[in-house]
């Protein structure tokens, strides 16, 4: 195809990319939605110089990159970028609609590891501490809390559990993770016996005679969903005045962080954790040396 043709068809050669993430990527509509944007962004930058698109070279590339580092963007951004630009380009290429790849001698930027936000072992009792346990939503939000620190489980992990995948005379919940896969997570002493509470005397009270397997229900007798029990995570840490920036993942970060901390194996949290690549679970050792580099500083005589 000449290059008059394919600048005559811009937007179709989008949208049939686009289209093609969706149905040979499998890609979230939040992934195709940002290389859309970062895509016709640049689209955008190039039509002041009357070049298409599709037919954008390696120095238009590096001219827009070094505008937008310029301007502040951040690494993770423009990362991003370029991994669009790299499938769209390669994408023209296997269509026969380009002869080269503009990308192909351009490197990403390095991503460094963020250490995750994490709390300190007295932050996660304040926290813990904040529900009203004499009342059945209280007592159902502090064995909540519980569970997710003494298990590591993701909050949508949590929320989805039901009464089936709990065996309280073992110590143990079945949990299904990421990919539909399961893994058996111990549960340990405390948090046990907030449980077995709860099913007793929190649980009938906030279901009143509603009948449902969610282990976790609220008074409508549905499953909590992720974002209530963020919400729920972001009270109870404002009344025990934690002021760190907090995520959904905070009680996950800071059990992996606390396990480490005190000499666990880095493959245990991993299972625990029910990550199927280690180099995942290695950030918390980033965040273990920290802690450890922190004690030195503070406690040593030549910290």
């Amino acid at each position: 195809m000449s290059e008059q043709q394919v600048k005559a068809e811009p937007s179709r050669h989008l949208q049939q990319f686009l289209d093609s993430l969706w149905l040979e990527s499998g890609l979230s509509e939040n992934t195709v939605e940002a290389y859309r944007r970062d895509l016709l962004a640049f689209a955008g930058w190039l039509s002041q110089f009357d070049v298409d698109l599709a037919a954008a070279t390696q120095q238009h590339i590096q001219r827009y990159q070094s505008q937008r580092m310029r301007e502040g963007r951040k690494v993770r951004s423009e990362a991003r970028l370029l991994s669009s630009l790299r499938r769209f380009y390669r994408y023209l290429i296997r269509e026969e609609l380009r002869d080269s790849d503009p990308t192909a001698q351009l490197e990403s930027p390095r991503l460094g590891k963020p250490l995750p936000d994490s709390l300190t072992e007295q932050e996660v009792e304040d926290l813990l501490a904040q529900p009203d346990i004499t009342d059945p939503l209280g007592l159902r939000d502090r064995t909540m809390l519980e569970c997710l620190y003494a298990t590591g489980l993701r909050v949508s992990e949590l929320v989805s559990l039901k009464q089936e995948q709990v065996n309280t005379r073992q110590g143990l919940i079945r949990c299904i993770g990421k990919g539909n896969k399961e893994r058996l997570v111990p549960v340990g002493e405390v948090a046990l016996d907030w449980l077995q509470d709860y099913l007793i005397e929190g649980r009938p009270g906030v279901l009143n005679g509603q009948v449902t397997d969610d282990l976790f229900p609220t008074r409508r007798g549905k499953a909590m969903t992720r974002q209530a029990f963020w919400y729920l995570i972001k009270r109870y840490a404002s009344q025990a005045h934690i002021d760190k920036p907090l995520s959904p993942h905070t009680l996950r970060h800071a059990f992996a962080t606390h396990l480490l901390n005190h000499g666990a194996d880095l493959r245990v949290v991993q299972l625990l954790l029910g990550h199927s690549d280690l180099s995942t679970t290695q950030i918390y050792t980033h965040v273990a040396k920290a802690r450890l580099k922190q004690l030195h500083g503070e406690h040593h005589p030549r910290g």
